[in-house]
C-alpha cells in the first residue's frame, strides 16, 4: 500500500467538512441521521466520525475490519481510526484504539492508520447553559452522570464549539507501539473486569509517522 497516496485522496474528499463545527447543531445533525452516538458527551470524537462515514463511505469500508469485539472505525488497504482532538489543551497525548488488535491489526495488514482532527475548542460557559441543552435532548442526565453526582465527583465542562485546523495522517507500526504507550492498563470495569489497554499516542514523539497532512 502507498501510505501517502492514499491519504492524499483521502484528504481531498475531507476538504469538504465544514471548519465550524458547532455542538448544538452538530449533535442535533446527528440525530436526525439517527446516528448512535448523539447523546455522548464528548461528542466532537463522535461528530468526526459521523463526517468520515458521510465523506469517505463511498471509498472506504465503515466500519472496518473487527477483532473479536474490537471495531476499527475504517478499511481501505488497511485498517484506520478516526479521532478528534483540541489542540488548545495542556494534553498532547491521543488514545486511539485496543493495544491487541492494533497489533494484530499490524501484524496481518503491515500497518494502521490514524485520521486525526485537530482544532480549537471553546468550552461551556458558568452557567452550564449547553450542558443543560444537551441533557433536556436527552431526556434527562444519563447514567454515568447520576453516578457521578453519588460519588460527588467534579463535573468537567463542556466543549460547545470546534474551530478545525487540521486533519492529519499518521501511520503506526510496530516501532510507532514501541514509542507509545498504554492507557488504562491497570483499569477495571465496574463488574471487577481489567479493561483491555489502549494504544497512547503522544503528538510530540510521532514526526516520522505523521505522512501527509491539510490545513483549514
Amino acid at each position: 500500500m502507498n501510505f501517502l497516496k492514499t491519504s492524499e485522496e483521502l484528504g481531498q474528499i475531507l476538504k469538504n467538512v465544514p471548519k465550524i463545527w458547532d455542538g448544538k447543531n452538530s449533535i442535533l445533525e446527528m440525530q436526525t441521521a439517527n446516528f448512535p452516538n448523539w447523546r455522548q458527551m464528548e461528542w466532537i470524537g463522535w461528530y468526526f466520525q459521523f463526517l468520515c462515514k458521510k465523506y469517505l463511505s463511498n471509498c472506504m469500508k465503515i466500519p472496518g475490519i473487527k477483532y473479536g469485539n474490537v471495531e476499527f472505525d475504517g478499511l481501505i488497504d488497511i485498517p484506520w481510526d478516526f479521532k478528534a482532538h483540541a489542540i488548545n489543551t495542556s494534553s498532547h497525548q491521543i488514545i486511539v484504539n485496543d493495544s491487541e488488535a492494533t497489533a494484530k491489526a499490524i501484524k496481518e495488514y503491515g500497518s494502521v492508520g490514524l485520521i486525526l482532527a485537530l482544532g480549537k475548542v471553546v468550552y461551556n460557559d458558568e452557567k452550564r447553559t449547553f450542558q443543560k441543552w444537551h441533557e433536556k435532548l436527552k431526556g434527562g442526565k444519563s447514567e454515568y452522570e447520576k453516578e457521578r453526582i453519588k460519588r460527588g465527583a467534579w463535573s468537567r465542562l463542556r466543549k460547545v464549539s470546534f474551530d478545525l485546523q487540521q486533519i492529519s495522517f499518521i501511520k503506526i507500526t510496530d516501532n510507532t507501539l514501541v514509542k507509545c504507550g498504554s492507557f488504562q492498563t491497570d483499569f477495571r470495569n465496574s463488574n471487577g473486569a481489567p479493561r483491555k489497554a489502549k494504544v497512547l499516542v503522544n503528538l510530540e514523539k510521532i514526526n516520522d509517522e505523521l505522512i501527509h497532512f491539510i490545513e483549514f
